[in-house]
């Protein structure tokens, strides 16, 4: 037993550490990018580093895999090197004794990166969508699903846009059964469309079939409405934008997502993406626990006995390799090729056996 967490304890800081280079290197990229992004902009350093902050999040969340594989590939080398292994082996242990730690350290940090660590991607995410957005153009727009169907919010200087539909095409370009609330500041509402179908377009969205009616205090609305048969709103919105708002599952907490996907389905929307999504959340943890296997595969042996620098790029590149072939499968899951079960929990799956085979092949011959 102390044996196992003398091995869980070593390869926790040997992920740590690694954990903490990775993120410093990332915050400093990514800050760099954001100066050059925003450097015609007038946005203060501590907005930049405040924006940049929001981003780190997401971009290590990317990484996990990369830094789980190099913590197995460092955690294993140190041990060959100060001969640790030879000694767990002379006692008459199999060395694959010294892995039951680490894949419990894997599968916990894989079940934390998908219950805590997701959620706080999502928030930050949003938060960073929205910051882009207001130091971009001065504006934030607003999406949201929901049981009453779609919700936006576009605004100008002048005032807020609130917009409903019942329903919408799949990438929320045009829209039916749709109202406009306008809203100018210091006043109020002041304008209320109804329309049959709304499309996006280039800088303002195509209603057709219109009833409008002004607002006030002192004005009778429904004896002031008018019929129109088209008319054309101004909008900051963009087909980009909505894409990259509700269209991004990652965007979602996975404990919000399956009430999120009976949402896009009640809108009409396609909820393909994040089914396939939310299954590739939870296979998650098993594609960790994989790749520190694969670390260790090729990098047991003592160091004296084996050709430490291409072993560690052999490890890195089966990883990398494993990792595209995951990204690979998401993306023919969301295309429809293949079902999201299949396309989420086959790849960690064949990973994990792949990597037993190798520790089997080389422990045992």
């Amino acid at each position: 037993m102390k044996l196992h967490v003398y091995f869980a304890r070593r390869f926790l800081v040997t992920f740590l550490s690694i954990l903490g280079g990775v993120a410093a290197f990332v915050y400093v990229l990514d800050f760099v990018e954001q100066i050059r992004r925003f450097d015609d902009e007038d946005v203060s350093f501590g907005g930049l580093a405040h924006l940049t902050l929001l981003n780190a999040p997401a971009s290590l969340y990317e990484m996990l895999p990369l830094v789980m594989i190099l913590s197995s590939v460092a955690l294993f080398l140190a041990l060959a090197r100060s001969s640790e292994l030879v000694v767990t082996r002379a006692s008459g242990r199999s060395g694959l004794v010294a892995l039951a730690g680490p894949i419990l350290v894997a599968l916990v940090v894989g079940l934390i990166s998908v219950a805590v660590l997701n959620p706080i991607v999502a928030a930050t995410s949003q938060r960073f969508s929205e910051l882009r957005e207001l130091y971009e153009d001065g504006q934030q727009n607003v999406i949201s699903i929901g049981a009453e169907g779609l919700w936006l919010r576009q605004g100008d200087a002048r005032g807020q846009t609130v917009i409903r539909a019942a329903r919408s095409n799949a990438d929320a370009t045009v829209l039916y059964d749709v109202s406009f609330l306008r809203y100018q500041n210091e006043v109020g509402p002041t304008r209320r469309l109804l329309a049959q179908e709304a499309e996006l377009t280039d800088g303002a969205w195509h209603l057709r079939d219109i009833k409008a009616w002004p607002l006030g205090r002192e004005i009778n609305s429904e004896a002031n409405s008018e019929m129109l048969s088209e008319l054309e709103i101004p909008s900051s919105l963009t087909r980009e934008r909505i894409r990259d708002r509700f269209g991004q599952p990652s965007a979602i907490s996975i404990w919000a997502l399956p009430a999120f996907i009976s949402d896009l389905d009640r809108a009409g929307f396609s909820a393909r993406r994040h089914v396939v999504w939310l299954q590739m959340e939870l296979a998650r943890p098993l594609f960790l626990v994989a790749l520190v296997l694969v670390g260790a595969a090729f990098t047991m042996e003592h160091a004296r006995l084996a050709r430490t620098g291409i072993a560690v790029m052999s490890a890195v590149l089966i990883g990398f390799g494993l990792f595209y072939i995951r990204n690979f499968a998401q993306i023919l899951g969301e295309s429809g090729q293949l079902s999201p079960l299949v396309a989420a929990w086959v790849p960690p799956a064949a990973s994990l056996i792949l990597a037993m085979g190798l520790l089997l092949q080389r422990e045992d011959g």
